[in-house]
C-alpha cells in the first residue's frame, strides 16, 4: 500500500521530513529524484546511482511510450526488470514533453494529437492512456495526464489550460481506480495555473477534493522570473493536503531546492544535475565549478573537499578537466556522478538537519558559504 507520513516539522519554517512507502520501497524525503528520461540516468548505471543514495528515480513516459513502447516493456517485467532499478519509479505523464517536442501537436478536450519527434508518425495521448502506459511500465507514482503552458501567456489560455487540466485529472483518477491497482500505485494530480494566484488556489482546491495520492505543482521553470516561481510556490504548497506528498515539478537549482524545502515541498526533479554535468559545469557546497576554466589546468584537489562522492575520492579537477577538453566519454560519467550525488547529499542533510530541529541554521550556512 501507497502510504505518506510527516516525521518532523521545523518550527522556524515550513519544512518537513517525511516517510513515503512504495510497492518498491520506502522514501525519505524530502528526496530529489533523478532523470531518467530513456529508463537510464545519462551515463550511470543503478549501482552508482544506489552508491550516490539515490532513493527514487523519474520515467519519461512519453519517450518510452515511443521507444522502445510500453508493451514491450510490460511484456519484459515492467519498467524496474527493465532498467535493473530495484526501487521506486515515478513517471512523468507525458503532458509536458508533447508540448515542448512534439511537431505539431493539437491539444482537444479529448487530448493530445502529436507527431513523434524521433520519426514523425502520428499518435494520440488521452488521460485514460496516459494512466494505461505508466500502469503497464510498472510505475510506483503515476501523474495525472495535465495541460502545461509556458511563461507569459494570456490569462484566458493559463485559465482554459488549468481547467482542462482539473477534467483530465478526473478522467485520469477514474481510470486509475478502474485499474484494480489504486493501493499500490499512486496517482499525484498536478496543480495549473501559470503565477496566477488565484487561479493556483481554484486548481489546488479543486484536486484536493479529488483526494489524489499526492500533489504536484506543474507548470514553474517554465521561463517566468525566479522571483515569481517561489511566490507561486510560497501561495500554492500551503493549500495542498499536508497528509500528502508535495512534488515541485522540473525545479531547479540547488538554492532552489532549499527555498523550496523551507516552503514545505517534498519531492524534486530537475535536469540541471545531469545536463550541466555533460557541460562541464560541476556543482559544489562553495557554488558552481566549470571545467573550462584554466584555474583548472594544475588543481591536484578535488572538485569539492567536502564531498564523499567516488569522483571526488579519487579524482583531480586537473585530471576531469582534460579529461572534459579531450571529450573523453569518462568525463561525463564522472561528473555526472558527482552532481547527483550532489543534489541528493544535500537534500538528504536537509533532511537531517530538520530532524533535529536545525533547517534554518542549515540553510543559512549553505548560502554564507557560496558567498565566500
Amino acid at each position: 500500500m501507497f502510504r505518506f507520513e510527516r516525521i518532523a516539522c521545523d518550527a522556524a519554517s515550513k519544512a518537513r521530513a517525511g516517510r513515503m512507502a512504495t510497492a518498491h520501497g520506502v522514501v525519505a524525503t524530502p528526496a530529489f529524484m533523478p532523470v531518467g528520461t530513456q529508463g537510464t540516468v545519462k551515463s550511470l548505471s543503478p549501482d552508482e546511482l544506489e552508491g550516490c543514495g539515490v532513493q527514487i528515480l523519474l520515467g519519461n513516459t512519453y519517450h518510452l511510450f515511443l521507444r522502445p513502447g510500453e508493451e514491450l516493456i510490460r511484456r519484459l517485467g515492467g519498467l524496474h526488470r527493465f532498467m535493473h532499478w530495484p526501487r521506486p519509479i515515478l513517471t512523468d505523464s507525458g503532458g509536458f514533453q508533447v508540448v515542448s517536442l512534439a511537431r505539431l501537436a493539437t491539444v482537444t478536450e479529448e487530448g493530445v494529437r502529436f507527431r513523434s519527434h524521433i520519426d514523425g508518425a502520428e499518435h494520440r495521448l488521452s488521460p485514460e492512456r496516459a494512466v494505461e502506459i505508466q500502469l503497464a511500465l510498472g510505475s510506483d507514482i503515476l501523474m495525472c495526464l495535465d495541460r502545461p503552458v509556458g511563461w507569459p501567456a494570456p490569462r484566458a489560455e493559463i485559465e482554459a489550460a488549468e481547467r482542462l487540466t482539473l477534467r483530465w485529472a478526473e478522467r485520469c483518477r477514474r481510470r486509475w481506480e478502474d485499474s484494480g491497482l489504486a493501493g499500490s500505485r499512486a496517482l499525484f494530480g498536478i496543480v495549473q495555473g501559470g503565477v496566477d494566484a488565484a487561479l493556483r488556489r481554484r486548481s489546488a482546491a479543486d484536486l484536493a477534493a479529488l483526494d489524489f495520492s499526492g500533489y504536484a505543482l506543474g507548470g514553474l521553470s517554465v521561463g517566468e522570473p525566479l522571483e515569481l516561481m517561489l511566490q507561486t510556490a510560497a501561495g500554492t504548497l500551503p493549500l495542498l493536503p499536508e497528509d500528502k506528498p508535495r512534488y515541485v515539478m522540473g525545479v531547479g537549482r540547488p538554492e532552489d531546492l532549499l527555498d523550496l524545502i523551507c516552503l514545505g515541498a517534498d519531492l524534486f526533479d530537475c535536469v540541471l544535475p545531469t545536463r550541466n554535468a555533460r557541460h562541464g559545469q560541476l556543482f559544489t557546497s562553495r557554488g558552481t565549478i566549470q571545467l573550462t576554466h584554466a584555474a583548472w589546468r594544475e588543481e591536484a584537489g578535488p572538485p569539492d573537499p567536502e564531498c564523499g562522492c567516488s569522483t571526488c575520492r579519487r579524482y583531480s579537477l586537473a585530471y576531469l578537466r582534460h579529461l572534459f577538453l579531450s571529450r573523453e566519454l569518462l568525463a561525463y560519467r564522472l561528473t555526472t556522478l558527482h552532481n547527483v550525488h550532489y543534489y541528493v547529499d544535500l537534500v538528504r542533510r536537509a533532511r537531517e538537519a530538520i530532524l533535529r530541529g536545525e533547517f534554518a541554521e542549515f540553510r543559512n550556512r549553505f548560502y554564507r558559504r557560496r558567498e565566500i
